[in-house]
């Protein structure tokens, strides 16, 4: 009988860089490190997205803060993930921003018809707290705004989005395809939420995501961005640094 040993759960990984296969006679890719292994990329079909850094989820006295979750990470990943735009600008990448919310009546919300009206916290604590109403994710509102320091620039794409993937019933998908992206680099809030739904989404349409971990923050706890970071790179992309993606694209 054969032995295999312990089980330790280990992400397999290797050395060698993988990615969209270059074109013969074609520019020799980016390589950006990562985990489980590098990712080849080339910044003409490569978006850096940047997922809901609204007031809500980043701000003091937004939903998020209001709700009872620490922020005070979101907050610590303002600057790093400002450093990832400003290089992909540079670059000539494509910086996509994803803005999560709804109509100012909360029709888009769903209704009680809706698995969102009750697992959605933004709309349980409007509920709970009636005079919230209307303050939490309305578009036009300040809760639903993009912080200050991350206002988009021309060039950059803005696609609203209605629940937490950012592919589910927007135009995210023709954006990219229309301008042949096939590499999402993903930052912002939070990782195990609109994050992981969004890249899980990705990977199923054939894009290949990558996250810079330190530009990320989850909403539940350290050991949370652990457990979903473990998840993208053993199941669904890769896991990389803000210094890293900088570094490659300058």
């Amino acid at each position: 009988m054969t032995t295999h040993g312990a089980k330790t759960n280990a992400t397999l990984i290797s050395t060698t860089p993988v990615g969209v296969p270059t074109p013969p006679g074609g520019p020799a890719p980016l390589v950006l490190p990562a985990r489980p292994e590098p990712l080849a990329l080339h910044g003409g079909n490569t978006a850096l997205v940047v997922v809901d850094m609204q007031n809500a989820y980043a701000t003091l006295g937004g939903y998020v803060d209001t709700a009872g979750f620490d922020i005070s990470g979101a907050q610590a990943t303002i600057a790093g993930i400002v450093r990832a735009i400003e290089a992909a600008r540079k670059a000539g990448i494509l910086v996509v921003f994803l803005q999560n919310g709804w109509d100012a009546q909360y029709v888009e919300a769903g209704g009680p018809g809706s698995p969102n009206w009750y697992k959605s916290n933004a709309l349980k604590t409007m509920r709970r707290q009636p005079e919230l109403q209307g303050r939490f994710l309305a578009k036009g509102g300040w809760d639903y705004a993009l912080i200050d320091a991350m206002q988009p620039q021309p060039g950059d794409i803005v696609v609203p989005k209605t629940r937490y993937s950012g592919f589910f019933n927007s135009t995210l998908h023709s954006t990219l395809a229309a301008r042949g992206i096939r590499n999402l680099v993903f930052t912002g809030i939070a990782t195990n939420v609109c994050v992981e739904s969004t890249l899980r989404d990705a990977f199923h349409l054939e894009y290949f995501g990558v996250v810079l971990e330190d530009a990320t923050h989850e909403l539940g706890g350290p050991a949370i961005q652990q457990a979903a970071l473990y998840n993208i790179e053993t199941f669904f992309g890769w896991v990389s640094s803000v210094d890293a993606f900088c570094t490659t694209v300058a």
